[in-house]
């Protein structure tokens, strides 16, 4: 690798770095100020901003999709014990490896799913992982992926756990969100994303 190709990476790493930290300022702003925020009104004038592991381009990954031509229907209980009908629409594989120890090193799969609705909304990626109900949210936490086209078999896309997300009823037990299923449980440490205060 040339020395130009170090500072390319260099500051591809730092503009990913600042545009999630932008978007991490975006949301407290919006979770401590907005009418529509899950934090309950009396805890807003407290609210001093979400917690987050420490961003880790280990955990942006390079996903492998399988595409479902006739998915099949996944009903997700939700925390208020209803059910809601999503399609897996895909199933994304990729690889987890660290130098540094404490990740188990392997290939791991996660189902992304969409609402039966026909529009172009983003990959719905919920999941569980050794995190879920210690560090992290006991509901699991979220991932969006938004391809910038259909995606096709063998398509490779980012899956980057930095942007996992703690579900509104993380805060408040007014909102009704679905649980991960169980093919979405990673028996895998994922430090990355939204952790609990």
């Amino acid at each position: 690798m040339s020395e130009s190709d170090d500072s390319d990476s260099a500051v591809d790493a730092d503009r990913w770095r600042e545009e999630l930290e932008s978007k991490r300022a975006e949301k407290d702003e919006f979770f401590a100020e907005h009418p529509q925020s899950p934090v309950p009104p009396e805890d807003r004038e407290t609210f001093d901003g979400l917690e987050y592991f420490e961003l880790d381009l280990d955990y942006r990954v390079t996903a492998t999709a399988t595409v479902h031509e006739d998915p099949d229907v996944v009903l997700m209980e939700t925390t208020a014990g209803r059910e809601m009908r999503y399609l897996r629409v895909a199933t994304l594989e990729f690889d987890l490896t660290r130098a540094d120890a404490e990740l188990e090193d392997g290939t791991y799969e996660l189902a992304a799913y969409q609402l039966e609705s026909p529009n172009d909304e983003p990959l719905f990626v919920p999941f569980r992982d050794k995190t879920t109900g210690q560090q992290s949210y006991e509901g699991g936490r979220y991932m969006e992926l938004a391809p910038d086209r259909g995606l096709e078999d063998g398509d490779e896309i980012t899956v980057d756990f930095n942007i996992a997300y703690t579900p509104f009823c993380g805060y408040s037990e007014t909102f009704d969100c679905p649980l991960p299923p169980e093919e979405n449980w990673l028996e895998v440490t994922i430090p990355a994303g939204e952790r609990n205060g």
